[in-house]
């Protein structure tokens, strides 16, 4: 394993986006004085803007796995979840929450995770999701309410599909919500937040297709996970949602005038020698490591899927203050793991063509089907159809059992030479799987 520098290097933008996810913790373990109410959802498909007209917190496991793993803390987790009886097949979020549990769970500030008085399940093609919410509910005893979400199956919502959502949201969701908090319903202040959301939408829109510069200005895969974080968890909705997308779409702006690439841990990425687009997940555990492989050799990930896990809004989407509930349930039925697989393959050409990327490389997560389900077949779909060569690499999402960085590495370069190859006019051979 290489060994890491002293000091990260971390832009403004960086350092507010830490402090927010800090911040949202603080509240979560002083709940016991606030008296707040916590509501644990999952990322793709939350309801974050709903959730806090009723005036509760937003815990998501993912996250807290997440954070675990890039703090080395989740090995044991999973480990510990497996004495229990969970298989090593069982996605790794799952295993890391769960074995976080059983050793207190503990958040990143030191401090116990409180109990959620609601468990949130906005259903958005994971199923792995609902056997995760009946552990937790097993565990916690609380009330459950989940919002069915339907498939995009056909590629295309539906008025039936949106009514049968925004239906849920008035019997089920919005009462449960108003119950459970004390708070009574108040659609001008869902229209507001909703509003707050579209605009930081805007400039998060901005962040991403900045990656079609050349040099790319950031790098929308590992860079683009800080990015994606005050959108995708608790803080959209919010004022601080909007000032940070401000802040970070100036930074961006700046590198752009000065020609600049993306900022990696170690500094200024000094050359630009590959343009990729990404196919799922990162792993967590050795993230840094990961990247490093990346950005040593020149490449810049100008587009990735994972960035879409919490909204697809870089096609259009944007959170509608008009039509407030409607607007809702667009966006849970348009998330990445709600597409079908001719939508995603659509997607990925399209990445491919705008922001003209060498190749599609696909991250397979061993223990993530939502992601990994198809994406052979996407993989030799693209090829057939851009002529651009693709490669497929393995690890896991937080689980460093997983994480070969060997392997990874040889498989990179081979990668690179597959894409030099082809600029030189020679057939690049499809990757192995």
């Amino acid at each position: 394993m290489t060994s890491e520098p002293a000091e990260v290097i971390k832009e403004t933008s960086m350092l507010k986006q830490k402090e927010m996810i800090a911040g949202n913790y603080d509240k979560l373990t002083s709940v016991a004085e606030t008296g707040q109410k916590v509501v644990s959802t999952y990322v793709p498909g939350n309801l974050n803007e709903l959730i806090q007209c009723f005036d509760m917190l937003t815990n998501l496991p993912e996250i807290n796995a997440i954070q675990n793993g890039m703090r080395k803390k989740s090995g044991a987790m999973i480990r510990e979840a497996e004495k229990s009886g969970h298989s090593e097949d069982v996605c790794t979020y799952v295993k890391a929450d769960i074995g976080a549990m059983a050793k207190g769970n503990i958040a990143p500030n030191g401090k116990p995770m409180p109990p959620p008085d609601l468990l949130l399940l906005s259903y958005t093609g994971c199923f792995t999701f609902l056997k995760w919410f009946e552990l937790l509910r097993d565990e916690y005893g609380c009330e459950t309410v989940m919002l069915q979400v339907p498939y995009d199956g056909d590629g295309k919502v539906t008025p039936n599909m949106r009514d049968y959502v925004v239906k849920q949201l008035k019997q089920e969701v919005i009462p449960a919500l108003e119950r459970i908090s004390g708070v009574k319903f108040d659609i001008d202040r869902l229209r507001e937040k909703l509003r707050l959301s579209a605009a930081a939408e805007d400039d998060f829109v901005w962040v991403l297709q900045s990656a079609m510069n050349k040099p790319s200005p950031i790098d929308a895969y590992f860079g683009g996970v800080f990015y994606i974080g005050p959108i995708f968890t608790a803080f959209r909705g919010t004022d601080e949602a909007v000032d940070y997308y401000k802040l970070l779409r100036a930074e961006i702006e700046e590198r752009i005038a000065r020609g600049l690439g993306p900022i990696t841990p170690e500094g200024e990425m000094a050359e630009e020698k590959y343009r990729l687009v990404v196919e799922g997940p990162p792993n967590w555990t050795s993230f840094r490591d990961f990247w490093k492989m990346f950005y040593d050799d020149g490449a810049v990930v100008v587009a990735s899927t994972y960035t879409k896990v919490g909204g697809v809004f870089d096609f259009g989407f944007r959170h509608d203050p008009d039509n407030p509930l409607e607007s809702l349930a667009d966006y849970c039925l348009g998330c990445y793991t709600n597409l079908n697989l001719p939508r995603r393959v659509e997607m990925i050409e399209t990445y491919l063509d705008e922001y003209d990327a060498d190749g599609l490389l696909i991250n397979s997560i061993k223990s993530c089907n939502s992601f990994s389900a198809g994406q052979l077949l996407m993989m030799r779909e693209i090829e057939t159809r851009t002529g651009k060569p693709a490669a497929f690499i393995e690890s896991d999402l937080v689980d460093p059992r997983y994480f070969s960085e060997a392997n990874i590495k040889n498989r990179l370069e081979s990668y690179f030479q597959m894409i030099d190859q082809k600029r030189q006019g020679g057939k690049s051979t499809p990757a192995a799987a």
